[in-house]
């Protein structure tokens, strides 16, 4: 007989990747989240999911755009991290508040953190209700990379990344 008992249901899966979803606005405001709803879902083409609550800031903005930039958050980055994910943008510009560095996308109208080693730019194809959050599916359009992390053939080597 099995020797378990019931654990918890909710994130359940572990660990969880702890990432920055940038967006822009239609007034062309910009905004970070962070983001533990995060995964590949394609490969052919190439395709990643955001999980986000329908009231954060950030959602309508990715509704009405239809892109985002999935920024990669090494332990460089924990306290612009934190601080992303425990201010709104409804109340301050949280980008200037934390300092953190920002360039426009080369395939996408959202902003890029500049500081984050790796940041992938995805246009919305779908997006599905899976309870507390909207998935949002993104085709990857480039992804952005420290030369340093980046192996001979072009792939990461994540490795080298000291992920939170």
């Amino acid at each position: 007989m099995m020797n378990k008992k019931q654990a918890n249901l909710k994130s359940c899966l572990q660990p969880m990747p702890k990432v920055l979803v940038s967006c822009r606005g239609t007034d062309g405001k910009d905004n970070a989240l962070a983001v533990g709803y995060c995964g590949n879902c394609s490969y052919a083409p190439p395709m990643v999911m955001v999980g986000i609550v329908p009231t954060r800031y950030s959602y309508h903005m990715i509704k009405e755009t239809k892109c985002f930039v999935v920024n990669l958050v090494s332990t460089q980055q924990k306290e612009m991290f934190d601080y992303l994910g425990s201010h709104s943008g409804r109340d301050e510009d949280k980008l200037a508040a934390c300092g953190a560095a920002v360039a426009d996308g080369e395939k996408v109208k959202a902003p890029i953190l500049t500081d984050c080693p790796v940041n992938i730019e995805c246009s919305v194809v779908n997006s599905v209700m899976t309870g507390s959050h909207e998935m949002f599916i993104g085709k990857v359009e480039t992804v952005h990379c420290d030369p340093s992390l980046l192996k001979e053939n072009g792939d990461i080597d994540f490795s080298k990344i000291d992920l939170i």
